[in-house]
């Protein structure tokens, strides 16, 4: 009978040894450029999460032409824990352009691909192809600045790169910082036509709290300048929960959150309209999903949830409204976040594109 209960115990135990492996979760296969500059080397980061229970090892990545250099997290990603890939390309002809990334680690026996892709452009004073928005005569690469998974301890960077249309020596200025942001600008002036960027670091564990947290900072466009809707860029900051911790069991039976629509088309609506839709928020897995927190971006958006924790089987709805009074002084895409207690997917963003008539 011993001799039974020994290999009953060593049977469950390889099982379980067989179960525990790590396994990969990219935030993107692809990452699109846009318009680059010729001899401007740009860079594309991914962020790589350890959705296993085992640690993630990256042994090697892979570009396909010499004009594409990687660079990866070197050492063990725990389970639960995120890592990068990055890929700075250098462009070396004109035109359009893609190129893969190949990983090779310890979750697959093949090589996972990815792939950067864009435009290259010869004409380094056309700024409306690479800096699209414009604060004064200064362009710039992006109106917003967004970071989207972050996790606590972290130090996470976003460049926004700018163009000094002005005629004048210009000082890259980001003023009303918060104290969880630094921002350094490389070169300190700009001369006319010149073109450079600012550093953007986010310090996570001044963040204060899980979830979203928004701000407004402002970029000055002479010496003196004021704050003012002019010069706004929004900037939003998305703390990750840390699922590092959790039990083995945690990991097998986890929540698992479905929803009826990720994306919703409401159209345009005049300042005196509003119009509201309503998802179906279910929970597919084997444990309670919460919903820890549920956010939006800027005023144009309204929620209400009427649950918010599901027992595993059942569903809630969610309503979103957008109002048209609001929407003409927001800037970038009005959308809605939800941080879950499900491992696999903590942060669910959901889209709403709606504009203003007038």
């Amino acid at each position: 009978m011993k001799h039974f209960l020994l290999i009953v115990s060593l049977l469950i135990g390889g099982a379980l040894g067989a179960q525990a492996q790590p396994k990969v979760s990219v935030d993107k296969t692809t990452h699109e450029f846009g318009t680059v500059l010729w001899k401007n080397p740009v860079t594309a980061t991914f962020k790589i999460t350890n959705k296993g229970d085992k640690p993630l090892v990256i042994s090697n990545v892979t570009t396909s032409c010499g004009c594409t250099v990687a660079d990866w997290t070197k050492e063990p990603i725990a389970p639960g824990a995120t890592g990068t890939v990055s890929s700075t390309f250098d462009a070396k002809a004109i035109g359009r352009f893609q190129k893969s990334v190949g990983i090779y680690c310890n979750a697959s026996d093949k090589p996972i691909y990815l792939a950067i892709r864009g435009e290259v452009t010869a004409d380094p004073k056309n700024y409306t192809f690479t800096h699209p928005y414009q604060i004064g005569a200064i362009r710039l690469d992006k109106e917003e600045i967004e970071f989207e998974d972050a996790n606590r301890g972290e130090k996470p960077t976003i460049e926004l790169q700018i163009a000094n249309t002005s005629d004048k020596l210009y000082t890259p200025v980001l003023m009303h910082l918060p104290p969880y942001l630094n921002a350094v600008a490389t070169p300190e002036k700009l001369g006319r036509g010149r073109t450079g960027k600012i550093k953007i670091t986010l310090d996570t564990e001044k963040l204060p709290k899980l979830g979203l947290t928004t701000a407004s900072v402002y970029l000055s466009r002479f010496p003196g300048d004021k704050v003012g809707e002019e010069n706004e860029i929004p900037v939003s900051a998305v703390l990750l929960p840390d699922f590092s911790h959790i039990s083995q069991q945690e990991r097998l039976n986890p929540p698992v959150i479905r929803l009826s629509d990720g994306e919703l088309q409401m159209g345009a609506l005049r300042s005196d309209e509003k119009k509201s839709y309503a998802i179906v928020i279910k929970n597919e897995g084997k444990s309670d999903l919460e919903i820890r927190d549920l956010q939006v971006f800027n005023s144009a958006l309204g929620v209400q949830l009427k649950k918010r924790v599901l027992k595993p089987g059942t569903s809630t709805k969610l309503k979103i409204t957008a109002f048209g009074q609001n929407l003409k002084k927001q800037k970038g895409l009005p959308r809605v976040l939800m941080i879950t207690n499900d491992p696999n997917r903590p942060k669910v963003i959901i889209k709403v594109n709606v504009t203003s008539k007038e």
